[in-house]
């Protein structure tokens, strides 16, 4: 694993603890945006680790479309979609508790699916 790969890998866990830490005080907004965030960061380092590009959101969601077809996974861009979801959930504040949990979980099932495909 490149340097980059291992710092996009431990990013990404960062951010999934602090989803859950803000989940648990309340603040469905930064649980939200760390979720986004966490599942970014995983999809950046795939694509890291196969020389694929991956600065914009058009190149992640290739990437996702990518490896879901290696993978034979489909539910690997349901997660990822989920994960957008969240991540206007920062800006628009309409997602209820239960929705942020459930989104949170979503993330969790794809980072474990991405996280052997890192490295």
């Amino acid at each position: 694993m490149t340097q980059q790969t291992q710092y996009y890998t431990d990013t990404s866990a960062h951010y999934l603890t602090a989803a859950r830490a803000y989940l648990t005080d309340g603040d469905l907004l930064q649980a939200s945006e760390k979720g986004w965030g966490a599942a970014a960061e995983m999809v950046k380092a795939v694509a890291e680790a196969r020389g694929w590009p991956h600065t914009t959101h058009r190149d992640l969601w290739r990437v996702v479309n990518r490896v879901a077809e290696e993978a034979g996974d489909r539910q690997m861009r349901v997660h990822f979609h989920t994960a957008g979801s969240l991540h206007m959930n920062f800006y628009e504040g309409w997602l209820p508790q239960e929705a942020v949990e459930d989104g949170l979980s979503q993330v969790e099932e794809l980072l474990r699916k991405l996280g052997g495909l890192a490295g």
